[in-house]
């Protein structure tokens, strides 16, 4: 991996990496650590990275992506155009984010997860109301998450689950289950559906 820090300095640095507006290594607090980027990464236009951020090999973003600190990413991830990322997430592998998803503080997203765009994760149950452990959304691998779709906070999506379109998810989804509607139900998967992820 490389440290971008200063990045757009360097005469010879890869053009697929420079857009305008581009911030690399947003120093929030004192003695926060420059990001980390590896191989290949493409940026686009206004993505701002925060310090104290990991990203592995092969990373994507598109326009207008926020990423905040304490973050680590895998390889071979898509972040897509206006999504927020609030720190303190752990991304794995072979994940694909699309475009205008919220992601809170405290999230877990495990290998080779899809999440459709306008996707709202939470993380705090009472709003300004009541002091809240802030607790995001765990999704275990291989879980699909359709656009739309808003969940209320420390829910887990388990292994090869799929959560539809449009679905609000108030209560935790089984590995291999389907939730499905206002509010969810849930329910098993057919068999049909029953396979890995193709991202």
């Amino acid at each position: 991996m490389a440290n971008f820090f200063g990045l757009g300095n360097d005469k010879n640095q890869d053009p697929r990496l420079i857009r305008d507006g581009i911030k690399i290594g947003v120093n929030y607090k004192r003695m926060s650590k420059p990001p980390v980027l590896g191989k290949n990464p493409l940026l686009r236009t206004n993505t701002v990275i925060y310090n104290d951020v990991v990203i592995g090999d092969d990373f994507k973003t598109g326009h207008n992506v926020v990423i905040r600190d304490h973050t680590t990413i895998g390889d071979d991830v898509l972040i897509g155009t206006n999504t927020v990322i609030e720190g303190d997430v752990v991304i794995g592998n072979n994940v694909s984010i699309q475009s205008n998803v919220y992601i809170p503080r405290n999230s877990v997203i495990e290998d080779n997860v899809f999440i459709g765009p306008c996707t709202c994760f939470t993380n705090d149950r009472y709003p300004v109301r009541v002091e809240y452990s802030l607790k995001g959304p765990i999704l275990r691998k291989g879980c699909s998450v359709g656009g739309n779709s808003t969940f209320l906070s420390n829910l887990e999506v388990g292994e090869s689950a799929i959560v539809a379109a449009g679905a609000v998810v108030t209560r935790s989804v089984p590995p291999f289950y389907l939730a499905i509607g206002t509010p969810a139900k849930i329910k098993p998967l057919p068999q049909s559906l029953r396979v890995p992820n193709m991202i």
